[in-house]
């Protein structure tokens, strides 16, 4: 009788597993209340950021028509993709099913919600890869389920845009030390020349 019962046990504690992941897997983008927080965010400078050296002033509060405020917990505040720098790149692509998404991989914070306005500053993070971007942020609720959500663009994706260059490998203490190797090699192959000179000069004289 024991072993029945805890077999029982066993199988409504995996349905119930299962359940919970099957709920989590079906909560789709589109179901989320779109513009229920306003965000913007503007770069430490105009032109191309450098990954690991810029920096992003983002803000972020409640919108005037949000409904759903009432279920927020925490906000989350994210850097995503442009359609842009999307394009035959299946690792970034938007998908409408939340856990298959890819929009928005680079986590920027996590905060408690607070209705009034918001702010952090964002040091672009070394190993952010190139492309162009924007900031959305999600409205989270007590069971860590994204409910809403708002972004610096809009919903086409086309504006209030930037870009970020990814940092290359090289460092400029790296080709400084190349430079300064290459012109001791050269120095050093003219002091072995001028000695073979000299030396041949010797023995002609002897």
């Amino acid at each position: 009788m024991a072993i029945h019962k805890i077999i029982l046990a066993s199988f409504q504690i995996c349905l119930l597993i299962q359940f919970s992941h099957g709920a989590t897997k079906e909560r789709l983008f589109s179901d989320l209340e779109k513009g229920a927080l306003d965000v913007t965010a503007k770069p430490s400078r105009q032109g191309v950021l450098d990954a690991g050296i810029d920096k992003l002033s983002i803000t972020w509060k409640l919108s005037s028509t949000a409904k759903t405020q009432a279920s927020f917990k925490t906000i989350k505040v994210k850097l995503c993709y442009a359609p842009v720098s999307q394009v035959d790149r299946p690792w970034r692509k938007t998908e409408n099913e939340l856990f298959k998404d890819k929009t928005c991989p680079h986590k920027i914070i996590t905060k408690a919600y607070n209705k009034s306005s918001q702010s952090f500053k964002y040091t672009l993070e070394r190993d952010i890869p190139t492309g162009t971007y924007f900031v959305r942020a999600y409205a989270v609720d007590a069971k860590d389920h994204e409910v809403a959500y708002g972004q610096s663009t809009k919903e086409a994706k086309t504006t209030n845009l930037f870009s970020v260059q990814a940092i290359s490998g090289r460092h400029k203490s790296l080709d400084i030390a190349s430079i300064c190797f290459s012109v001791f090699a050269v120095l050093a192959l003219l002091v072995f020349f001028v000695n073979e000179k000299r030396k041949a000069k010797i023995e002609q004289s002897k």
